[in-house]
């Protein structure tokens, strides 16, 4: 496989829609029609929370085995994997399959750099575990938890070199920027706090 082959399937498998393809299997629904139009976790479990917590599982583990294959492929080739990790959230925001309307990649993140920075994604998502906790805003919690991960690599997952660092710094810049509705509907104070759904 060349690195050309490896981006390219990062790419594939971030842009399986999973949220879309739920909602419409079980529910009959275009998720894209529902709430805040986005087709991860959070909107999918304002439309049944047991669809939510199954997409969020998939979206990471699209991101995982997206690097993780890479990993096997390209052994001590941290900043390719990196890369991949990348253009895997980055089809998770823009799949082809749905006319580049995606998601904002928190998930697909979190399982794509797992792989490289596990120490650093456990404390992310603490982070963002409590900020949801007291705020209970889902997207304040992963915009807080985002812009401090590539800090958290440097200070805790050592053994990553400053290119592959890089590319998770571009890919934080790319989720924050997906944020960009949330950060002025919590700037404005409109933004609505997550409530779980019964069914």
């Amino acid at each position: 496989m060349s690195i050309f082959s490896a981006i390219v399937i990062g790419y594939l498998l971030g842009s399986i829609p999973f949220g879309f393809i739920l909602v419409r299997s079980f529910r009959g629904v275009d998720i894209r029609n529902v709430g805040s139009g986005n087709i991860g976790a959070t909107n999918v479990a304002r439309a049944s929370p047991l669809l939510g917590v199954l997409t969020l599982a998939l979206d990471a583990l699209k991101g995982f085995a997206a690097v993780a294959l890479t990993v096997f492929l390209f052994p001590g080739r941290p900043v390719l994997a990196a890369a991949v990790a990348l253009f895997a959230i980055a089809g998770h925001m823009f799949p082809v399959w749905l006319h580049f309307r995606g998601g904002k990649g928190v998930a697909t993140g979190l399982g794509s750099f797992v792989v490289l920075a596990p120490k650093a994604v456990l404390l992310a998502a603490a982070i963002f575990a409590v900020v949801v906790l007291v705020f209970r805003y889902v997207s304040l919690g992963s915009i807080i938890a985002v812009i401090l991960f590539p800090l958290l690599v440097i200070l805790i997952d050592r053994q990553l070199c400053y290119p592959a660092i890089a590319w998770i710094a571009v890919a934080s810049v790319l989720i924050v920027f997906r944020h960009h509705a949330n950060i002025r509907r919590l700037i404005s104070g409109t933004e609505p706090r997550f409530r779980w759904k019964r069914g």
